[in-house]
């Protein structure tokens, strides 16, 4: 290796310790606002902190439930993660995570005699075909229109997730008054990891994803090209690369991760698609990618202290007369001191 590379190397070692170390800066300062806030009301913030860290990682349960509720937000966040290395900012992840589920529970309904080794992948195939398609949208008006991604992806959400509700609410809707579907087959539903929690395969599921998203990244041809584009389009076009069609890949590729947040809640959880069903996963997903830096690495320990705190919040509510709000007031925080430089930077260069 040359001198020259070594120091290439050394600088973007550098710089990505420096971008980890302000994400964990952004965390710390969100923790320590919160403490006051706690103190303010009253409470020991250090009773109300220990609680909440028994709550989430206390036992082998509460560990389990942890890592169950941060797989969904490490999905959106390695979605939206993908689109920003394309050059392109995936607001539409929860309206792409609502279509893989319906996809998902539907399919397995209409299916229901073939072999559970045949239907399970197709059931997660169909609903990755389905965030997919609700990906390029924007992507394609982006590339081919100049149309901005982030207004189409807003109005899609609406209309996936209004569309959805018609299909729950109508035509698919189960007996009874809670707006859900049939249940689909027990057969279908990944299993469970530890018994009594919600952890489930889902988590290699998980894994797998973000190592073969790293492996396209940075050990690939198209991945060097998607994240060129990213960087530099300019450049990249001089380069003789497509960043249309590639803008239109990060995209599409993006909505069918995401797409997998729905679909392994429906197989993983609740069997069935339910409306409602994701408590803003896809619009929290946006602050869980850039608080990892847009690293599957980076993301998925971002997930596991968003995990941490909601899981922790329960207990630290029984446990305290502190409300569980107050993680979400940290949470809200965090998004805050991280993702508003960062927001505003791209805006400057895309300006």
């Amino acid at each position: 290796m040359s001198e020259a590379t070594k120091k290439r190397a050394t600088i973007k070692a550098l710089s990505a310790l420096g971008d980890f170390g302000n994400s964990l800066l952004s965390v710390a300062i969100a923790v320590i606002i919160g403490g006051l806030i706690i103190l303010a009301i009253g409470e020991n913030p250090i009773e109300a902190y220990t609680a909440l860290i028994e709550g989430s990682l206390g036992n082998a349960r509460s560990i389990a439930n942890t890592f169950s509720k941060s797989i969904p937000l490490a999905f959106t966040g390695l979605a939206v993660a993908m689109a920003n290395r394309g050059g392109m900012l995936n607001i539409g992840a929860e309206g792409q995570l609502h279509a893989g589920a319906m996809a998902t529970a539907l399919v397995a309904l209409a299916l229901p005699g073939l072999p559970v080794v045949i239907l399970l992948p197709v059931c997660i195939i169909s609903g990755v075909a389905a965030g997919m398609l609700v990906g390029f949208i924007p992507g394609y008006f982006k590339a081919k229109k100049q149309t901005s991604e982030v207004i189409v992806a807003i109005m899609l959400n609406y209309i996936v997730t209004l569309f959805m509700s018609f299909l729950v609410n109508g035509p698919f809707k189960a007996e009874g008054s809670v707006s859900q579907t049939n249940a689909i087959s027990e057969g279908l539903m990944l299993n469970k990891l530890i018994e009594n929690s919600q952890l489930t395969t889902a988590l290699f599921i998980l894994l797998a994803v973000a190592a073969v998203q790293y492996i396209f990244l940075w050990k690939s041809a198209p991945g060097f090209q998607l994240r060129a584009v990213g960087s530099n389009p300019s450049a990249s076009v001089s380069a003789g690369m497509n960043s249309k069609k590639l803008m239109i890949f990060s995209m599409s590729l993006s909505g069918g991760i995401a797409a997998l947040a729905g679909v392994t809640e429906v197989l993983g959880k609740y069997g069935r698609y339910i409306e409602g069903f994701s408590p803003s996963f896809g619009f929290t997903g946006i602050a869980v990618a850039i608080l990892g830096r847009n690293h599957p690495g980076g993301v998925l320990v971002t997930s596991l202290l968003f995990g941490i705190l909601d899981t922790g919040a329960l207990r630290m509510g029984r446990v305290t007369n502190v409300s569980a709000n107050i993680i979400i007031v940290i949470q809200s925080l965090v998004i805050l001191l991280v993702s508003a430089p960062e927001i505003a930077k791209m805006i400057r260069r895309r300006g």
